[in-house]
């Protein structure tokens, strides 16, 4: 039976499920996840599939297939260094399968090298879980950790992140832009002051949900260590990057051929680290277009959905890229399952917790009647004004006809 056979079958039956079916593959689907990943650009899986059926070759090997992929590689390291404004003088590109491997490494990596003398490790209260729980089991282990909390108008100040750190510090690991709801860290003016009163500690920032959207460098982070995901910038799953400035030794998670300066043994992925080069080359040329257009999309996504009543949770100067929001009174997962019964993609919050409840929005000051009714929207240069028209059609609609959170 050919496809359209298939489904003239069951539109023919004129059954509940087999109308469903037809309209779900010929609605446009409505993707407002970004932050959670992203959809590949079709460059970029072509440069994949370029690596993987015509530059196979092992990076190590010696003969030209090899030499060949090693180029790839080097391409990609070149293009990720141009984007955060470095040069192989200053440091190293290392590639991993993501930013939690990127996290873990980075952390565990600087407390294992430069932690037998210095005990003490700062870090935020809103970080991703992938630092979030690096840290506590480095309390496991007899750190003592400082986590830096927002104040009582939800923000995080740079000399509350400066104050942490003492001459007996050896890491401070802060996000650029959070994943949840946007607010951006004020990482390079605290970085800066922190590395001039105390040079030997270790500044970390995961940057993976600001790099390639919102402008920003290595020099004016003044990051020690950056980690990078190929998945939030349109390139495949499981590959990251960090760079680590020049003379900085961390002690490796994975051990084995050597590769990668030592720091992360095991055959590189050849055919996604071209495609997340491929991707920052595509991205990087029109940074400040995409920039101005998310800025765009936000500012109108915050008009239409306040107009129906929904409290506007991101800060005025959060990223564009994301917005967080309450739709009151119900439950946060009810309205993602509405919303996708009509195509349109949406996040409960965090989709790296699996569903878990998270302490964030409290760290920010949101107030309890609104915790159990958060939603995330997160854009790409994609999303234009007829998604958030509809978006916030089905919003409305769901405000009348979905239950309600009894009190």
């Amino acid at each position: 039976m050919t496809d359209c056979a298939f489904f003239s079958f069951f539109a023919g039956k004129c059954n509940k499920l087999g109308v469903q079916i037809v309209l779900y593959m010929t609605e446009k689907n409505i993707y407002l996840d970004n932050a959670a990943t992203t959809k590949v650009i079709n460059e970029v899986s072509e440069a994949a599939v370029h690596a993987m059926t015509e530059v196979y070759g092992n990076p190590s090997s010696l003969h030209r297939l090899g030499i060949d992929a090693e180029r790839l590689i080097a391409y990609s390291k070149k293009q990720i260094m141009a984007a955060l404004g470095v040069t192989a003088e200053q440091g190293e590109i290392i590639f991993t399968s993501g930013a939690t491997e990127g996290n873990n490494t980075a952390i565990f990596g600087v407390t294992e090298t430069y932690g037998k003398r210095k005990k003490r490790v700062v870090t935020t209260t809103v970080e991703h879980p992938s630092v979030e729980k690096a840290f506590d089991r480095l309390e496991e282990k007899g750190f003592e950790v400082v986590r830096v909390s927002p104040d009582e108008n939800g923000e995080i100040t740079a000399e509350s992140l400066i104050q942490a750190v003492n001459e007996n510090t050896c890491l401070i690991s802060a996000m650029l832009v959070n994943n949840e709801n946007g607010y951006i860290l004020p990482v390079g003016e605290a970085f800066r002051e922190i590395k001039k009163r105390y040079p030997e500690c270790v500044t970390h920032c995961d940057c993976v949900q600001g790099f390639d959207k919102i402008p920003l460098s290595q020099k004016k982070l003044n990051a020690d260590i950056i980690t990078l995901s190929g998945h939030k910038i349109h390139a495949p799953k499981g590959i990251g990057a960090m760079f680590i400035k020049k003379n900085l030794r961390l002690s490796p998670l994975m051990v084995g051929g050597g590769q990668q300066k030592g720091i992360r043994s095991g055959t590189e992925s050849v055919p996604m680290i071209y495609a997340f080069g491929k991707a920052v080359e595509l991205l990087s040329g029109n940074l400040s277009e995409r920039f101005n257009h998310a800025t765009e999309i936000n500012t109108y996504a915050r008009e239409k959905l306040s107009e129906i009543g929904a409290m506007i949770l991101s800060k005025e100067n959060a990223s564009p890229y994301i917005l967080s929001l309450a739709i009151p009174d119900i439950k946060s997962e009810t309205m993602l399952h509405f919303l996708e019964e009509k195509n349109i993609f949406v996040s409960s919050g965090s989709a790296c917790s699996k569903g878990k409840t998270s302490d964030v929005p409290t760290e920010f000051k949101v107030s309890a009647e609104y915790l159990d009714s958060i939603i995330r929207l997160s854009f790409s240069y994609e999303t234009d004004g007829s998604d958030i028209d509809a978006l916030t059609g089905a919003v409305s609609e769901g405000m009348k006809n979905l239950a309600k959170i009894r009190k």
